[in-house]
């Protein structure tokens, strides 16, 4: 189970900065002028529509400055409560991506069939510098080596 949080936390690394920034840009963009807006069509105990879609509209245009008036005219608590709810969504979704990012086995995302099988000159207890089948730059399997020879090649044919 480790490794899918590893794997999960390696592929999300920049969407996990995204998703700050995003988070960031929906509070001050979205949620302050619709906190702020419905504050205000809701002062005088309920909820006045056309109060609120134009104060919406007034304070989509300028979201710092009514970011300002929350704090100046006290609407905070509306605020906050709203954002608290935004980021429960946000981190619902936010938490289904991640989940569904975690690899599906430990052998996700690994190279198979790598060369780095072997390290310095291991390689040639089995096969040959020299002479034989071409497997590689400079690994061959020798033809008369006892035991199973066959060779399965995959990939394209280059000429050094």
């Amino acid at each position: 189970m480790n490794y899918k949080i590893e794997g999960a936390i390696r592929r999300n690394r920049k969407n996990f900065i995204i998703f700050a920034i995003l988070w960031i840009f929906i509070a001050i963009v979205l949620v302050s002028p619709f906190a702020y807006s419905s504050h205000m069509a809701g002062l005088d105990g309920k909820m006045n529509l056309e109060i609120f879609f134009e104060t919406f509209g007034q304070s989509i245009g300028n979201p710092f400055g009514t970011l300002g008036n929350i704090f100046s005219q006290g609407a905070t608590g509306t605020y906050f409560s709203t954002l608290l709810i935004v980021t429960i969504f946000y981190s619902v979704f936010f938490f289904i991506g991640f989940v569904r990012s975690a690899p599906k086995n430990e052998y996700s995302d690994i190279e198979h069939g790598s060369s780095d099988w072997s390290q310095r000159g291991e390689q040639y207890q089995i096969l040959s510098r020299d002479k034989g089948i071409i497997l590689a730059e400079g690994n061959y399997l020798p033809v008369d080596k006892r035991g199973n020879v066959n060779v399965l090649v995959v990939g394209r044919i280059r000429i050094w």
